[in-house]
């Protein structure tokens, strides 16, 4: 059965998003960068939220004019373009790309996307829906990339939830700008 796995940057203080919105903070090294191009190689699905999906159309057009990319750019836009996406919004009415609209609820497309055939991990984007799914017990993995920067507030990487989750600890790796990435499952 395919994992369900919430993966983002995040500041020391636990935050996805500075005060006032912004996650320039968090913009990846090129190792960094690198690195989660290797991690987008083993995700099925990707669902998201429409703020992160409208961060992320960035990509949609990127690759038509490649003399402004980097070679890592120009990987990340060959993988990432064709890569199924869901996105959960009550706002959209049409998505580009190789998106659709989510058609049911969180539990019901996870539930979906589990029993449909096919490889990958149902990754999940943005701190809002990931919220929604840690409430349900749907998220299986978490890997965080934790940035060096105290943003002080801003949107939290985890929900409040009612409930203790144990997770144990698969992975971690320190890279040379100071971002230490953390790999923990969920034990059920």
């Amino acid at each position: 059965m395919r994992s369900v796995t919430y993966s983002m940057a995040v500041s020391l203080d636990g935050f996805v998003t500075g005060p006032d919105g912004g996650i320039d903070w968090g913009a990846p090294s090129e190792e960094v960068f690198r690195f989660s191009i290797e991690e987008i190689k083993d995700v099925g699905v990707h669902l998201m939220g429409r703020r992160l999906y409208e961060t992320m159309l960035y990509w949609e057009t990127a690759a038509q004019d490649p003399s402004s990319l980097s070679e890592a750019e120009r990987e990340w836009t060959t993988l990432w373009n064709p890569l199924p996406k869901v996105v959960f919004s009550h706002m959209l009415t049409a998505v580009e790309g190789n998106a659709r609209l989510a058609s049911g609820g969180l539990a019901e497309e996870i539930a979906r996307l589990r029993e449909e055939p096919g490889e990958g991990d149902i990754a999940i984007g943005g701190a809002t829906l990931a919220a929604q799914a840690a409430e349900l017990g749907l998220i299986d993995e978490y890997r965080i990339r934790v940035n060096p920067v105290l943003l002080g507030g801003g949107t939290p990487f985890f929900a409040r939830i009612e409930r203790q989750v144990d997770l144990e600890l698969v992975e971690t790796r320190t890279f040379d700008s100071g971002v230490v990435y953390l790999h923990h499952r969920v034990r059920r």
